[in-house]
């Protein structure tokens, strides 16, 4: 489903083949794939330098008062419904949903490989470009409340929702309602804590303590990080057949030695330095209560572990979807 290279195409998303022979009582006997673990490449620092800037920059505008940002600490946060998040194919995808669609990369990508689709990116940011292919649309929403869309999708396309959702049953039943018979659901997700296999990332690293503030930021704005390994059981529980289970390791810097995965550790990288300080800086302060100047050490700290080729850490990404089931399969069942 997934793919370890960065940025990620829509043509590595699921082939969408119908399997109207299927059971569904295998729902649960999902087929899960793992990365191995990596062997390490010796580097110096003059090897970690990333060339060029961020991999995706967007300023694009819509003209509503979705633009109306909040600014805090010197950055930029979205500001649809401030204050919400606080405690207060084989077979033709026609229609298209991409949820969090950020930039509106995926969507874009999705659309123009698949002109026969029509491709709608929602956010609770407005930072998408004007120009689109012409069957891909953006809309500012939140997700989180009452669908209202007019008709069902083929395919729906969730990507790093975790400390978004406050209830994650009743968001892929959202997505699992909202879908054709034979339609898919695809879920990416991050762990929270990053791992090594060889033990050179420390229990008390940067990495893992901001992690944990991150993670109790979650908790007090009320979208605790989910936990990845039950997507599968809770896509069952909605109703979900033929769940695939994928899990992969991108490396926090390109400290393998293996080439695909030392290529994913540049993108992520030069993904994570970049928006290191937008992460932290709201859990921080608004959770934890920190100053602006408290913020940026720390984070120069987590940075330089980030950078580190002698530290083998790495975020474990899971990729999981599923297919709603053809009516007669639930009359058969």
């Amino acid at each position: 489903m997934s793919d370890d290279k960065q940025p990620r195409s829509a043509s590595h998303s699921p082939k969408l083949a119908s399997s109207r022979g299927a059971s569904l009582n295998n729902a649960n006997n999902a087929t899960t794939k793992t990365t191995p673990a990596l062997d390490a490449d010796e580097l110096g620092e003059d090897d970690l330098s990333v060339k060029g800037e961020s991999i995706v920059s967007s300023n694009a505008s819509v003209t509503s008062s979705v633009l109306q940002f909040r600014k805090e600490n010197g950055r930029t946060y979205h500001g649809y419904k401030d204050g919400m998040n606080s405690k207060d194919t084989n077979i033709k995808a026609k229609r298209v949903l991409d949820i969090g669609t950020g930039s509106g990369i995926w969507a874009m990508d999705f659309a123009d490989e698949h002109p026969e689709s029509e491709v709608l990116g929602v956010d609770l940011s407005p930072i998408q470009p004007t120009f689109v292919p012409p069957n891909v649309r953006f809309e500012i929403d939140d997700i989180e409340e009452a669908w209202a869309f007019c008709k069902p999708f083929d395919y729906i396309h969730s990507r790093l929702m975790t400390s978004s959702i406050g209830d994650w049953q009743e968001y892929i039943q959202k997505c699992f309602d909202n879908l054709n018979p034979n339609g898919y659901l695809e879920l990416n997700e991050v762990d929270l804590y990053c791992k090594s296999d060889d033990g050179t990332l420390a229990d008390d690293s940067a990495l893992n303590r901001f992690s944990k503030l991150w993670g109790e930021a979650a908790v007090i704005f009320g979208h605790a990080f989910q936990d990845n390994t039950a997507l599968k059981d809770l896509m069952a529980k909605a109703g979900f057949v033929d769940i695939t289970v994928q899990v992969f390791k991108w490396p926090s810097n390109p400290w393998p030695l293996d080439a695909k995965h030392k290529e994913l550790g540049f993108w992520n990288l030069d993904n994570s330095v970049a928006g290191l300080e937008g992460f932290m800086l709201g859990a921080l302060t608004r959770a934890h209560k920190w100053t602006k100047d408290e913020v940026t050490v720390f984070a120069t700290e987590v940075r330089n572990e980030m950078k580190d080729p002698r530290i083998h850490s790495y975020q474990t990404i899971w990729s999981v979807y599923g297919r709603k089931p053809a009516a007669e399969e639930v009359a058969v069942n």
